[in-house]
């Protein structure tokens, strides 16, 4: 009889099929992807073509189909303008100074009609490429947040998506050459290694490590599809959200918006680390990474059931900014909803920090004019020249400080 009762329970727990469980390796992905050992990814570089390895094997592991041209990587060349002063250990073509990134391409094959591109960007700045905004000694440039915070959130998504929502495809894209001008997604775009009009949709993360403590989550791309601002506010439990309609912004999306495919880059703003060696693992908020991660899943499990979805031109905002000779030396925080501008960083030894302007200070009059939002900053600011001088309203704690701008 104990024997016959062993048996049965053997046999019942052959017949249970074990659930999977999506893994939480974004701490994981992001340690690795940020740790100086890469030396700031750069495309072309041998840190990046570690970084394009892990990545596969990552792949691999979450049982992705190898989609690139070959294997997972897709391949491309170019001929850079580089820093000759940067310590760079380049991997080019012999007696030729072709540089090759390389994209990272996994797919989760549904056998659907169609497929949604989810993507983010690998590569960083190296010591201090093109772009840098650190000034001093060469040092090493991890992109915690910019961008292995949106390459973790990614594999995150795949974990999540293996057998789920099926009525779509998922191709799983690790851009290089982002931050050398969109090479990477400009040229899967161009050379698809899948049916480019099969493309559904495109979800890019790029910078999604930075939730703040007021939880402001940036979605720009909302009106490239009718149905994408209703879906997003559906499932927002958790967020300030802030949408912006245009498709086109300075990351991969817009390769994909360009070639007329909806888009949705997600984005929890600047900070003053952007573009400095200060953007380190210890900086990020893992547990804001995985409730986009949780977001961004909800959005796309609604939109399984939406079929095809059509594309929509939008405005590009970028067309209405006017051009200027100065700045502040700021980075505005572009997530700011109140009035003003809001500086969330402080340049050393240009005009702002020389003024006695301090980080978290908003901006309320230039000049003689109001300054209501960033627009309206942009406009006032492309007003003046080098050389000259201006006085500068900012609120600071609620009270009105006034200086001196000297350009």
């Amino acid at each position: 009889m104990k024997n016959i009762l062993i048996l049965v329970l053997f046999l019942s727990l052959l017949g249970c099929k074990k659930e999977y469980l999506p893994e939480n390796k974004i701490e994981d992905d992001v340690a690795f992807l940020a740790d100086d050992k890469l030396e700031g990814r750069q495309t072309g570089t041998l840190g990046e073509k570690a970084a394009a390895k892990y990545i596969a094997s990552r792949y691999r592991d979450l049982g992705l189909e190898a989609k690139g041209t070959h294997l997972y990587f897709q391949e491309f060349t170019f001929k850079p303008k580089t820093n000759p002063h940067q310590k760079v250990n380049y991997t080019v073509k012999e007696g030729d100074s072709t540089i090759t990134g390389t994209n990272v391409v996994g797919f989760i094959n549904n056998n659907a009609e169609n497929t949604i591109v989810i993507g983010a960007h690998y590569d960083h700045l190296g010591y201090g490429a093109e772009g840098s905004l650190h000034r001093g000694e060469i040092e090493i440039h991890n992109g915690a947040d910019d961008n292995a915070s949106g390459v973790a959130v990614m594999l995150n998504l795949a974990s999540k998506l293996k057998s789920k929502n099926i009525r779509n495809n998922y191709l799983f894209i690790a851009f290089s050459g982002e931050e050398m001008g969109l090479l990477g997604s400009n040229y899967f775009v161009k050379n698809p290694t899948i049916e480019a009009e099969k493309v559904n949709y495109m979800i890019n993360m790029d910078m999604v490590g930075r939730l703040k403590s007021d939880s402001t989550l940036a979605v720009y791309g909302v009106g490239t599809s009718p149905i994408l601002k209703q879906t997003l506010k559906a499932h927002n439990n958790s967020f300030k959200l802030i949408q912006k309609e245009s498709g086109i912004g300075p990351s991969d999306h817009t390769s994909f918006y360009n070639a007329d495919i909806p888009v949705l880059h997600f984005f929890t703003g600047q900070h003053e680390d952007y573009h400095k060696p200060g953007d380190d693992v210890e900086k990020l908020n893992f547990t804001g990474m995985q409730t986009i991660s949780n977001y961004i899943f909800e959005v796309v499990s609604d939109l399984d059931d939406n079929g095809t979805l059509p594309f929509r031109k939008t405005k590009n905002e970028s067309d209405e900014t006017p051009r200027f000779k100065v700045g502040l030396g700021v980075i505005p925080d572009y997530l700011y909803e109140g009035k003003g501008m809001r500086i969330d960083g402080i340049s050393e030894d240009k005009p702002a920090q020389k003024a006695g302007l301090q980080k978290g200070d908003v901006v309320i009059k230039l000049g003689d004019s109001l300054v209501v939002d960033m627009m309206s900053y942009i406009k006032v600011l492309a007003t003046f020249e080098k050389g000259n001088s201006t006085n500068v309203v900012v609120s600071r704690n609620g009270e009105s400080v006034e200086a001196t701008i000297k350009f």
